[in-house]
């Protein structure tokens, strides 16, 4: 499907509603499963955009040696310990502790900092193809999505489904090279996000944002953002936006938007070779100023 034969949306979708007798159920719930040894910033970062993307409760499950490590960086989220392999990854069991899980989350994201191994892809594929809530996945979920596109299948059409992969990896996912890419970028987004029935989130400068029907494309960030964990802050923005009721689409609109708005705050403040991605976590909250603003 070619982009004018999707509809572009222009506007910025708006902000999720925060009635004055809300209580944290309102903003729903939110489960990050990410970190692994090594990449325990990882899972810390998607679990604190997370919250400071308005969901009422989060919780991040990581492998358990670092665990301790993901808990002490932010004391507003719960952590789940989770059995890992001899490296420190997820073992094979977390999927079924994670679907068993109760009570259910309102949103799950999964795959920053999770590594490569047997264990991390049961995991991403029994959350694919089990769970009913919307999910999103990135990072080393999608590196372990791209073994099978195909498992995209199995999911229930209802289920909303959010995938946010830079050009390399979309590369992987789709079999073709980068220089291809970003010729063809918002094309083939569109298509796959058509043929797989998800929501695509193509990064990069003005990144594009299709559910195969419509498209968005974003207009803002700039090189403070090209910087390693900015990508998680992203993930974790999206799930809250997900947990507090927005539609796939929209909610990757406007998150896509937003990280990209505290990002150019950033580096006014900052310099872009100053930023890092904890300090963007930070920068979320004149972003959601300004964009509070503009809707008020």
């Amino acid at each position: 499907m070619r982009a004018e034969e999707a509809d572009q949306i222009r506007e910025v979708p708006e902000l999720p509603p925060r009635p004055r007798d809300a209580h944290k159920g309102t903003f729903g719930s939110v489960l990050v499963v990410a970190g692994s040894r090594g990449m325990s910033g990882a899972a810390a970062l998607a679990g604190m955009a997370a919250l400071h993307g308005g969901a009422g409760l989060v919780t991040v499950a990581t492998p358990r040696s670092v665990a301790p490590i993901v808990a002490m960086m932010h004391p507003s989220y719960m952590t789940l310990w989770m059995s890992e392999d001899s490296a420190g990854r997820f073992a094979a069991d977390v999927a079924e502790q994670l679907i068993a899980r109760t009570p259910a989350p309102t949103a799950v994201a999964v795959g920053p900092g999770m590594g490569q191994a047997e264990g991390v892809r049961r995991v991403v594929f029994s959350l694919i193809e089990r769970l009913a809530v919307p999910l999103v996945v990135d990072a080393d979920g999608l590196n372990v999505l791209a073994q099978d596109v195909d498992v995209l299948r199995s999911r229930d059409p209802d289920a909303p489904l959010v995938l946010t992969p830079h050009p390399g990896e979309f590369s992987r996912l789709t079999g073709l090279p980068t220089t291809e890419i970003a010729a063809r970028r918002t094309e083939l987004a569109i298509q796959f996000a058509r043929q797989h029935r998800v929501v695509l989130l193509l990064k990069g400068h003005r990144s594009i944002v299709t559910d195969g029907i419509r498209w968005f494309e974003n207009r803002t960030g700039g090189p403070a953002l090209a910087t390693g964990g900015s990508g998680d802050v992203l993930t974790g923005l999206i799930a809250a936006l997900l947990a507090q009721g927005m539609g796939p689409l929209e909610a990757s609109c406007l998150a896509t938007h937003l990280h990209g708005l505290a990002g150019e705050m950033m580096e006014q403040e900052l310099t872009d070779r100053f930023a890092t991605s904890r300090e963007l976590v930070d920068y979320l909250r004149p972003a959601w100023r300004a964009l509070s603003s503009r809707a008020s």
